[in-house]
């Protein structure tokens, strides 16, 4: 005896699938596995080698397509089924399966590491580390974390807040814990979250590598008086206030930790010097500040490190 089957049904098999609730209704794509990570990176472009079928369904794992009425309530009637799958692609939920979410956090962690080995150095040598050294590293952070974590749980409650001389509560200070990667969060923001946890813990001795710049500045602007401060401008000691004390060529040297060399080019004065990546931000704003954008700042080398 022949069975029916409906004719909207299609079954597939070994899918990655991605959701989206729209209008009270849960629509699905099938995707290659590990396929739709690499579309929403970039790296993958031809859509046909991401979709297993071209078409949106409410349930692949039944094999029961999307009405048009539904995608024409949820996304538009003019909405055509390719846009209507690129916004699933693009905005919906990925679900994987377990041998696709360790490979996901694996990519990550690797990326993780690799980011941080690149940006940390030796700070006697200023040689970098291998990316073994600083995943050791940070495996003996995440266990010190997990633990500080479990004993802050058990104790929550049963202490007193700090306080201070006069008995005022001491405010909080940030504590940067490093409790291992996940794959909810991008590589970047993660290996930057890494970056403190290791500088503020010491696990093995860490900094970050400095920057090389190379800052240009009219001749006619360098021995003007300063109008904001430098970050080792002197304090008053009357007010407490920061003095903008020294010329606008002071304040620039200021920035940089390490001179390289130094030059008149015709009308302007050029240095090239070593800084450290916090200051970069502020020696931007103060070379545009005071240069009214006469002066630049170029970026030569973002981490430098030296090599075996």
């Amino acid at each position: 005896m022949p069975i029916n089957q409906p004719s909207n049904q299609i079954k597939l098999t070994n899918v990655s699938l991605v959701r989206l609730k729209k209008a009270k209704k849960r629509f699905e794509i099938a995707c290659y596995k590990n396929k739709v990570l690499e579309w929403r990176s970039g790296i993958e472009t031809d859509l046909d080698n991401v979709l297993q079928i071209n078409s949106v369904f409410l349930n692949v794992s039944k094999g029961q397509t999307a009405p048009s009425a539904d995608l024409a309530k949820a996304f538009g009637a003019k909405t055509s089924v390719n846009d209507i799958i690129l916004e699933i692609l693009n905005r919906g939920e990925l679900q994987v399966g377990e041998k696709e979410r360790h490979a996901q956090l694996e990519r990550v962690h690797n990326e993780v590491v690799s980011i941080v080995a690149s940006k940390l150095v030796d700070p006697k040598t200023k040689r970098v580390y291998t990316t073994g050294m600083i995943d050791k590293a940070l495996d003996m952070l995440s266990s010190q974390g997990s633990q500080a974590q479990q004993e802050k749980s058990a104790g929550s409650g049963a202490g007193t807040p700090a306080t201070g001389e006069e008995g005022e509560a001491k405010p909080k200070t940030k504590e940067h814990v490093w409790t291992g990667v996940v794959a909810t969060k991008s590589a970047k923001s993660q290996a930057l979250e890494a970056m403190k946890a290791l500088i503020a813990h010491q696990p093995i001795p860490v900094a970050r590598a400095r920057m090389r710049l190379r800052i240009t500045c009219p001749t006619s602007i360098l021995k003007q008086a300063a109008k904001t401060a430098g970050p080792k401008a002197g304090v008053d000691a009357e007010d407490g206030e920061e003095k903008a004390t020294g010329t606008v060529k002071d304040r620039i040297l200021s920035f940089i930790e390490q001179v390289e060399t130094q030059d008149v080019v015709g009308s302007e004065w050029e240095v090239t010097g070593f800084v450290e990546p916090g200051a970069f931000k502020g020696l931007g704003d103060f070379i545009g500040g005071e240069t009214k954008g006469q002066g630049r700042v170029e970026v030569l080398d973002m981490a430098v490190t030296h090599e075996d």
